[in-house]
Protein backbone atom coordinates (compact mmCIF):
# COMPACT_ATOMS: atom_id res chain seq x y z
CA UNK A 1 0.00 0.00 0.00
CA UNK A 2 1.38 3.42 -1.10
CA UNK A 3 2.80 5.04 2.13
CA UNK A 4 3.43 2.23 3.78
CA UNK A 5 7.46 1.69 2.05
CA UNK A 6 8.93 3.43 4.46
CA UNK A 7 7.34 2.04 7.74
CA UNK A 8 9.54 -0.80 9.28
CA UNK A 9 6.30 -1.18 12.55
CA UNK A 10 4.42 -4.05 11.88
CA UNK A 11 0.38 -3.59 11.33
CA UNK A 12 -1.89 -6.04 13.39
CA UNK A 13 -5.31 -5.88 12.10
CA UNK A 14 -7.87 -5.41 15.59
CA UNK A 15 -11.18 -6.57 15.52
CA UNK A 16 -13.31 -9.64 15.54
CA UNK A 17 -15.62 -9.52 12.48
CA UNK A 18 -14.29 -12.93 10.42
CA UNK A 19 -15.20 -11.33 6.56
CA UNK A 20 -12.99 -8.01 7.75
CA UNK A 21 -10.23 -10.16 8.82
CA UNK A 22 -10.15 -12.53 6.10
CA UNK A 23 -10.67 -9.33 3.42
CA UNK A 24 -6.99 -7.71 5.83
CA UNK A 25 -5.42 -11.20 5.31
CA UNK A 26 -5.65 -11.52 1.41
CA UNK A 27 -5.02 -8.33 1.23
CA UNK A 28 -1.48 -8.32 2.87
CA UNK A 29 -0.73 -5.29 4.29
CA UNK A 30 -1.10 -6.32 7.90
CA UNK A 31 1.27 -8.74 9.97
CA UNK A 32 -0.81 -10.29 12.35
CA UNK A 33 -4.32 -9.58 14.29
CA UNK A 34 -5.54 -9.57 17.41
CA UNK A 35 -9.16 -9.54 19.19
CA UNK A 36 -11.11 -8.87 22.54
CA UNK A 37 -13.97 -10.15 24.19
CA UNK A 38 -15.20 -6.54 23.79
CA UNK A 39 -14.92 -6.91 19.85
CA UNK A 40 -16.51 -10.71 19.43
CA UNK A 41 -19.54 -9.14 21.68
CA UNK A 42 -19.65 -6.36 19.42
CA UNK A 43 -19.09 -8.60 16.32
CA UNK A 44 -21.95 -11.22 17.16
CA UNK A 45 -19.94 -13.76 18.16
CA UNK A 46 -21.65 -16.46 19.82
CA UNK A 47 -19.37 -19.65 20.62
CA UNK A 48 -15.65 -18.11 21.60
CA UNK A 49 -13.76 -21.66 20.24
CA UNK A 50 -15.88 -22.24 17.44
CA UNK A 51 -15.06 -18.48 16.15
CA UNK A 52 -11.56 -18.74 16.88
CA UNK A 53 -10.85 -22.23 14.85
CA UNK A 54 -12.64 -20.33 12.00
CA UNK A 55 -10.45 -17.93 12.25
CA UNK A 56 -7.23 -20.02 12.54
CA UNK A 57 -8.18 -21.84 9.44
CA UNK A 58 -8.50 -19.34 6.88
CA UNK A 59 -5.69 -17.15 8.71
CA UNK A 60 -3.25 -20.21 9.50
CA UNK A 61 0.21 -18.44 9.01
CA UNK A 62 -0.18 -15.04 10.70
CA UNK A 63 -0.05 -14.17 14.70
CA UNK A 64 -3.19 -14.12 16.64
CA UNK A 65 -4.26 -12.90 19.74
CA UNK A 66 -7.16 -15.07 21.59
CA UNK A 67 -8.03 -13.71 25.22
CA UNK A 68 -8.57 -15.78 28.42
CA UNK A 69 -11.82 -14.39 30.21
CA UNK A 70 -10.84 -16.29 33.96
CA UNK A 71 -10.44 -13.70 36.64
CA UNK A 72 -8.58 -15.97 38.49
CA UNK A 73 -4.76 -17.20 38.34
CA UNK A 74 -5.83 -21.49 37.82
CA UNK A 75 -8.83 -20.32 35.47
CA UNK A 76 -6.04 -18.05 33.66
CA UNK A 77 -3.94 -21.13 33.55
CA UNK A 78 -6.48 -23.33 32.73
CA UNK A 79 -7.49 -21.19 29.91
CA UNK A 80 -4.39 -20.07 28.41
CA UNK A 81 -3.23 -24.16 27.78
CA UNK A 82 -6.44 -24.67 25.87
CA UNK A 83 -6.01 -21.52 23.88
CA UNK A 84 -2.76 -22.47 23.28
CA UNK A 85 -3.26 -25.58 21.66
CA UNK A 86 -5.67 -23.96 18.92
CA UNK A 87 -2.67 -23.31 16.94
CA UNK A 88 1.04 -22.47 16.72
CA UNK A 89 0.12 -19.03 15.45
CA UNK A 90 -1.67 -18.27 18.37
CA UNK A 91 -1.01 -15.83 21.51
CA UNK A 92 -2.81 -16.03 24.72
CA UNK A 93 -3.99 -12.41 25.92
CA UNK A 94 -3.84 -12.03 29.07
CA UNK A 95 -4.59 -9.17 31.38
CA UNK A 96 -1.96 -7.35 33.34
CA UNK A 97 -4.55 -7.25 36.23
CA UNK A 98 -7.71 -9.00 37.21
CA UNK A 99 -10.90 -7.16 37.82
CA UNK A 100 -9.80 -6.83 41.73
CA UNK A 101 -6.38 -4.97 40.80
CA UNK A 102 -4.16 -7.63 41.34
CA UNK A 103 -1.37 -8.53 39.17
CA UNK A 104 -1.07 -11.79 37.16
CA UNK A 105 3.20 -11.71 36.55
CA UNK A 106 2.81 -15.19 38.05
CA UNK A 107 0.78 -16.61 35.67
CA UNK A 108 2.27 -14.72 32.82
CA UNK A 109 5.86 -16.05 34.81
CA UNK A 110 4.98 -19.73 34.36
CA UNK A 111 3.24 -20.25 31.20
CA UNK A 112 5.97 -17.77 29.40
CA UNK A 113 8.39 -20.24 31.07
CA UNK A 114 6.68 -23.02 29.66
CA UNK A 115 7.00 -21.63 25.98
CA UNK A 116 3.75 -20.35 25.49
CA UNK A 117 3.30 -16.68 23.55
CA UNK A 118 1.64 -14.15 25.54
CA UNK A 119 0.23 -10.85 24.55
CA UNK A 120 0.10 -9.05 27.70
CA UNK A 121 -2.69 -6.93 27.07
CA UNK A 122 -4.20 -3.58 29.47
CA UNK A 123 -1.84 -2.10 29.90
CA UNK A 124 -1.41 1.77 31.10
CA UNK A 125 1.86 2.20 33.29
CA UNK A 126 5.49 2.26 32.87
CA UNK A 127 5.72 0.28 36.24
CA UNK A 128 3.25 -2.41 34.61
CA UNK A 129 5.88 -2.56 31.70
CA UNK A 130 8.69 -3.37 33.88
CA UNK A 131 6.85 -5.81 36.01
CA UNK A 132 5.41 -7.82 32.59
CA UNK A 133 9.02 -7.55 31.35
CA UNK A 134 10.28 -9.38 34.49
CA UNK A 135 8.16 -12.08 34.15
CA UNK A 136 8.63 -12.93 30.67
CA UNK A 137 10.76 -15.27 29.74
CA UNK A 138 13.73 -13.88 27.46
CA UNK A 139 13.59 -17.28 25.64
CA UNK A 140 9.83 -16.95 24.42
CA UNK A 141 8.09 -14.50 22.41
CA UNK A 142 5.63 -12.23 23.30
CA UNK A 143 3.89 -8.79 23.22
CA UNK A 144 2.97 -6.13 25.86
CA UNK A 145 -0.30 -4.35 24.28
CA UNK A 146 0.28 -0.39 26.30
CA UNK A 147 -3.01 1.52 25.37
CA UNK A 148 -1.53 4.36 24.43
CA UNK A 149 -4.97 5.69 22.91
CA UNK A 150 -6.40 5.33 25.95
CA UNK A 151 -3.63 7.09 27.69
CA UNK A 152 -4.41 10.09 25.37
CA UNK A 153 -8.10 9.79 26.60
CA UNK A 154 -6.73 10.71 29.92
CA UNK A 155 -4.91 13.89 28.47
CA UNK A 156 -1.68 12.89 29.02
CA UNK A 157 0.90 12.32 25.92
CA UNK A 158 1.75 8.66 25.53
CA UNK A 159 4.57 8.85 23.08
CA UNK A 160 7.10 9.61 26.25
CA UNK A 161 5.57 6.92 27.95
CA UNK A 162 6.22 4.36 24.59
CA UNK A 163 9.73 5.54 24.11
CA UNK A 164 10.36 4.39 27.82
CA UNK A 165 8.73 1.23 27.38
CA UNK A 166 10.25 0.55 24.14
CA UNK A 167 13.80 1.08 26.00
CA UNK A 168 12.91 -1.04 28.80
CA UNK A 169 12.19 -3.90 26.57
CA UNK A 170 15.56 -3.47 24.31
CA UNK A 171 16.99 -6.40 27.01
CA UNK A 172 13.85 -8.89 26.10
CA UNK A 173 14.18 -8.66 22.08
CA UNK A 174 11.58 -11.34 21.54
CA UNK A 175 8.86 -9.36 23.69
CA UNK A 176 7.21 -6.78 21.01
CA UNK A 177 6.05 -3.77 22.15
CA UNK A 178 2.05 -2.83 20.58
CA UNK A 179 0.96 0.40 20.51
CA UNK A 180 -2.84 -0.43 20.98
CA UNK A 181 -6.11 1.37 20.67
CA UNK A 182 -5.06 3.20 17.50
CA UNK A 183 -7.20 6.74 17.09
CA UNK A 184 -6.07 7.92 14.03
CA UNK A 185 -3.26 7.60 11.22
CA UNK A 186 -1.09 9.95 13.82
CA UNK A 187 -0.56 7.09 15.78
CA UNK A 188 1.39 5.56 13.38
CA UNK A 189 3.95 7.62 12.76
CA UNK A 190 4.39 8.38 16.37
CA UNK A 191 4.54 4.72 17.41
CA UNK A 192 7.36 4.03 14.65
CA UNK A 193 9.05 7.24 16.08
CA UNK A 194 8.48 5.63 19.55
CA UNK A 195 10.05 2.30 19.04
CA UNK A 196 7.20 0.31 19.36
CA UNK A 197 7.34 -3.14 16.84
CA UNK A 198 3.84 -3.24 16.64
CA UNK A 199 0.80 -1.11 16.06
CA UNK A 200 -3.18 -2.54 16.05
CA UNK A 201 -4.69 -0.18 13.75
CA UNK A 202 -8.33 -0.52 11.96
CA UNK A 203 -9.93 -1.21 8.58
CA UNK A 204 -10.84 2.83 8.78
CA UNK A 205 -7.61 4.21 9.85
CA UNK A 206 -6.01 1.84 7.22
CA UNK A 207 -7.41 3.62 4.42
CA UNK A 208 -5.77 6.84 5.32
CA UNK A 209 -2.44 5.62 4.96
CA UNK A 210 -2.03 7.23 1.52
CA UNK A 211 -2.94 10.87 2.36
CA UNK A 212 0.28 10.80 4.97
CA UNK A 213 2.47 13.49 3.69
CA UNK A 214 -0.07 14.85 1.31
CA UNK A 215 0.46 17.92 -0.14
CA UNK A 216 -1.60 20.40 2.43
CA UNK A 217 -2.84 22.70 -0.05
CA UNK A 218 -4.37 19.59 -2.04
CA UNK A 219 -5.75 18.26 0.66
CA UNK A 220 -7.41 22.12 1.45
CA UNK A 221 -8.43 22.46 -2.01
CA UNK A 222 -9.98 18.91 -1.98
CA UNK A 223 -11.78 19.94 1.43
CA UNK A 224 -12.99 22.71 -0.22
CA UNK A 225 -14.42 21.01 -2.89
CA UNK A 226 -16.07 18.43 -0.57
CA UNK A 227 -18.18 21.63 1.15
CA UNK A 228 -18.96 23.11 -1.89
CA UNK A 229 -20.23 19.78 -4.12
CA UNK A 230 -22.14 18.49 -0.85
CA UNK A 231 -23.95 21.92 -0.15
CA UNK A 232 -24.64 22.11 -4.16
CA UNK A 233 -26.18 18.41 -3.90
CA UNK A 234 -28.34 18.69 -0.99
CA UNK A 235 -30.26 21.35 -2.71
CA UNK A 236 -29.12 24.17 -0.18
CA UNK A 237 -29.36 28.31 -1.12
CA UNK A 238 -29.28 31.46 1.31
CA UNK A 239 -32.50 33.70 0.36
Amino acid sequence: MRGLTHFNIKLYADGADLNGMVEEYKKGVVSGFTTNPTLMKKAGVSSYEEFAKTVLKEIPDLPISFEVFSDDPKGMEREARIISGWGDNVYIKIPVTNTKGESTSPVIKKLSSEGLKLNVTAVFTLEQVKTIAEALSSDTPGIISVFAGRIADSGRDPAPIMKEAAEILKSKPKTELLWASTREILNLVQAEACGCDIITITNDILKKVPQINKDLNQFSLETVKMFYNDAKSAGYNIL
